[in-house]
């Protein structure tokens, strides 16, 4: 494949006036985070069913060496969270608009430690760091693997929750907020856990959709160490005078439970339609960013000793629905070869870089992009030479080689794990909906359509943020049905860009 070819575009509708109602979406990912105000059409304005978004505030997230280890700077975080909604009821005060209610998601697994009065003890661990890897050990020594799965369903990843938590000493007198949950208390004070993030921390039953309280008590762990359940579409509380004061809010503005585990928004909003009369649309998804997680939607979970192997996880999505996916690396490993580059002063643009990585011939190395080797920040151009020196191949210290080496290697793990999917799940895929950054990513895209063979749709960009709004919209009551018809929505709302494999 010399160039990647133009992909067929689906415009977006005309534009309409948008003046019903108003949410504000807080939306972090590992690396950055925005502040969003989505907004619903009225009824009157001849536009219903359409969607817009509108970025008021970005800002950067990253891990920071801290008290011995890898860390979040959470009070940063926090105070950028306050910027945004501030800069949120500033705009649409401006327009006249009120805001309806904040939904709050984020990146899974990680959490603060709160005390009785409220105070977050410590700034949270990022899941970067090491320290949950020695306790993997301490916990199978208590708890089988395939008991483990066979409760949870959720795939090995040494910083799943369960992990880190057995890392933790003197949990007494402290609860556990996943960071979605712990924003939302310092806004709200009330204590929640939202159940799609709920899912990711292997101590969550993923058929009775409640804690795996006997896990907690064969660890030691305190059992009211997380607070109680919340689904997708509840409300949290309201906003603390202070938090009111600090954002210019209302005090009255409801904080309302989305799916607050980023790639379960996304889901929620991937625009898959339906095939008539056999229904709706045999999709699988790849949320793609820093991380991509890969996978199909189910009705119930599959917990198969086969799954376990396969590594797949079930993670709970909105209206109930089961996320049945496998984590497989991601644009975190451009990002950083970015990085480094930037600082060796390289500093390519990325569309020059895709597009000499275009140019180059089908069949280069690859690697295994989810091994855990690449978890650690570090100089990443010359780990991923390292690893591909380790399969007996050879990659240059060529950028654009090293780019289309990580996009190949993406794009195959893609179709691997789409086909395992597959005849795990024992369901047919048909189309491939790639949402998220790397949706952007033409030659992404391109190459997994020739990977997997089949149909590839990208887009929305943010379906994540659009899955926060919709959610939120659905609970105030400005649309309503289920996932079929807020996915409906987002068709008509957003441009989609359609792939076919290029190798016959």
């Amino acid at each position: 494949m010399s160039a990647v070819p133009t992909p067929k575009t689906v415009p977006a509708p005309a534009g309409a006036v948008f003046a019903g109602s108003v949410f504000a979406a807080v939306d972090i990912g590992a690396s950055s985070g925005r502040v969003i105000l989505g907004r619903i059409a009225d009824r009157s304005a001849g536009s219903e069913g359409k969607a817009t978004l509108e970025t008021v505030h970005r800002f950067p997230n990253g891990v920071v060496e801290s008290d011995g280890g890898l860390r979040w700077d959470f009070h940063a975080l926090f105070a950028e969270v306050l910027t945004g909604l501030a800069a949120a009821a500033r705009v649409a005060g401006e327009r006249g608009e009120a805001i309806t209610s904040i939904g709050i998601d984020t990146w899974a697994v990680d959490y603060g430690l709160v005390n009785a009065a409220g105070e977050l003890v410590a700034q949270p661990f990022s899941y970067r760091d090491d320290r949950s890897r020695i306790a993997v050990a301490r916990v199978h020594d208590k708890l089988d693997p395939a008991r483990l799965y066979a409760t949870t369903g959720l795939q090995f990843l040494q910083f799943n929750t369960i992990y880190q938590l057995a890392s933790e000493r003197n949990l007494d007198g402290l609860q556990a907020l996943l960071i979605p949950d712990l924003i939302a208390f310092l806004l709200t004070g009330q204590r929640r856990t939202e159940a799609t993030n709920a899912s990711t921390t292997g101590l969550f039953d993923a058929v009775a959709g409640e804690w795996a309280t006997e896990f907690l008590a064969a660890l030691d762990l305190p059992a009211k160490l997380f607070p109680p359940l919340i689904q997708p579409g509840e409300t949290v509380g309201t906003l603390l005078p202070g938090m009111a004061a600090s954002t210019g809010l209302d005090q009255a503005t409801k904080v309302v439970a989305v799916g607050s585990h980023d790639t379960a928004s996304a889901v929620a909003a991937v625009p898959a339609g339906t095939t008539g009369v056999a229904g709706a649309e045999n999709f699988a998804y790849i949320s793609s960013g820093t991380w991509s997680l890969v996978g199909v939607e189910l009705r119930k979970p599959v917990l198969t000793e086969a799954s376990r192997q396969a590594n797949f996880t079930n993670e709970r999505g909105v209206d109930g629905t089961i996320r049945y996916l496998r984590n497989v690396g991601g644009l975190w490993l451009l990002s950083e070869c970015q990085r480094t580059w930037a600082q060796q002063g390289y500093t390519a643009a990325l569309d020059e870089l895709l597009a000499a990585a275009a140019a180059l011939p089908f069949g280069g190395p690859q690697i295994n992009a989810d091994d855990p080797y690449f978890i650690a920040p570090d100089n990443m151009p010359e780990r991923i030479r390292a690893a591909v020196r380790n399969t007996g191949d050879v990659l240059t210290d060529n950028p654009a080689a090293i780019t289309r080496c990580i996009l190949d290697s993406l794009a195959a793990g893609y179709a691997r794990t789409i086909a395992d999917a597959e005849r795990l799940a024992d369901v047919p895929v048909d189309v491939v909906h790639i949402v998220g950054g790397g949706s952007q990513n033409r030659l992404l895209c391109q190459l997994t359509a020739d990977a997997t063979g089949k149909r590839v749709i990208a887009g929305p960009v943010e379906a994540t943020a659009l899955g926060n709004v919709l959610i939120q919209a659905r609970a105030a009551g400005a649309v309503s049905g289920g996932l079929g018809e807020l996915r409906a929505l987002v068709r008509g709302s957003q441009p989609l860009e359609s792939y076919q494999s290029a190798l016959v």
